[in-house]
């Protein structure tokens, strides 16, 4: 059997989101910077994307980021988050997973009881810092990107739902963050479905309804993700990230965790120094802090630290053969749903 051609991944979760990292085999992406690579995988030759994140290889509940050598020098490593829609250019949970498996199978050296680690995204430079004991990565505090509201209490028109209210913010992508109480549900492991179903329809509404572009970042310039928010008893934010074709975010959701405490800083009711609890539809959490403020183009921005914990799983190895009918992978109305008719 030829296995010339192949593709290395370490198979990783972080609270319960799938996270896999390519760790060898992969083709060289052209691009000056992260930025370029992650819009040349959107714009012209999306095949490994595909490769990785459709059927029969891959299913629509994961992500598969992509390890590649940083392109600025203050920088340990780069990589770019492949989901089954497009390639994205930063995600909370899947920079964990990064970062464990960058220092689990020894790629980047290991120092106890803390390990930085600087990476460079499509985004910008995320610094993360790890907690290491016995040779584990217990938890990694990720410095993110600059954070900002864009609109705050943004009304915008539904067939379903009528009026309702959402706040669009950058977390490292942009969000529509909409207080989940608007479409009469709550955030439970029973409601996952609908509230997928939700979040898909509302995207889709809000694409007509409103337009929103990075001012630095080219290429960035519609909402990635909706998420459903809801305050608890303990002060905590119950999250629910709806991602395409239709699923929610197992975990709290770093960058969705950062957009909203860019919403919380926007109105007062968060400082530098003050933290906040985000916790997922299964009950993993993530600790955000503001660590810090800044303007991104004249926007007040707040410094967002992400602080959770990933988990390696398993090794995995893909085959690349010409002949495979299916290298591009397919997708199926029964996983994927109506959103299936939306692929190239």
């Amino acid at each position: 059997m030829n296995w010339d051609r192949t593709l290395d991944l370490m198979q990783v979760h972080c609270q319960g989101e799938i996270g896999k990292v390519i760790v060898a085999g992969a083709p060289e992406i052209p691009g000056a910077t992260m930025l370029d690579k992650m819009n040349h995988i959107n714009a012209v030759d999306d095949s490994l994307r595909r490769f990785v994140t459709f059927e029969p290889r891959a299913n629509v509940a994961m992500s598969v980021n992509l390890l590649v050598a940083p392109t600025r020098t203050d920088a340990d490593a780069g990589f770019i988050v492949l989901q089954a829609d497009r390639a994205h250019p930063m995600s909370g949970s899947n920079c964990i997973c990064v970062v464990t498996a960058l220092l689990e199978s020894g790629r980047i050296a290991m120092h106890e009881p803390e390990t930085i680690v600087r990476l460079d995204t499509p985004a910008g430079l995320v610094v993360a810092r790890a907690t290491c004991r016995n040779g584990r990565c217990i938890s990694v505090s990720l410095d993110n990107v600059p954070s900002f509201a864009e609109m705050l209490d943004k009304e915008i028109e539904t067939p379903k739902w009528g009026r309702i209210k959402t706040d669009i913010a950058f977390g490292g992508v942009y969000y529509a963050l909409i207080d989940v109480d608007q479409i009469g549900l709550d955030i439970t492991p029973s409601n996952a479905r609908v509230l997928a179903e939700a979040g898909i329809e509302l995207r889709a509404q809000l694409a007509e309804q409103i337009e929103v572009a990075h001012p630095i970042l080219t290429g960035v310039s519609d909402v990635a993700y909706v998420m459903f928010r809801a305050r608890e008893a303990d002060g905590a934010v119950r999250t629910c990230t709806t991602l395409q074709p239709g699923r929610v975010d197992r975990s709290p959701c770093g960058t969705g965790s950062s957009a909203n405490l860019a919403t919380l800083y926007a109105r007062g009711e968060v400082r530098v120094g003050d933290s906040r609890t985000s916790r997922s539809l299964i009950g993993g959490e993530f600790h955000a802090e503001a660590i810090g403020e800044t303007e991104i183009a004249g926007r007040k921005a707040v410094l967002p630290r992400i602080t959770g914990s990933g988990y390696v799983y398993g090794r995995e190895q893909l085959r690349y053969e010409a002949d495979d009918p299916f290298l591009k992978g397919f997708a199926l109305s029964d996983t994927w749903g109506p959103q299936v008719k939306l692929l190239r």
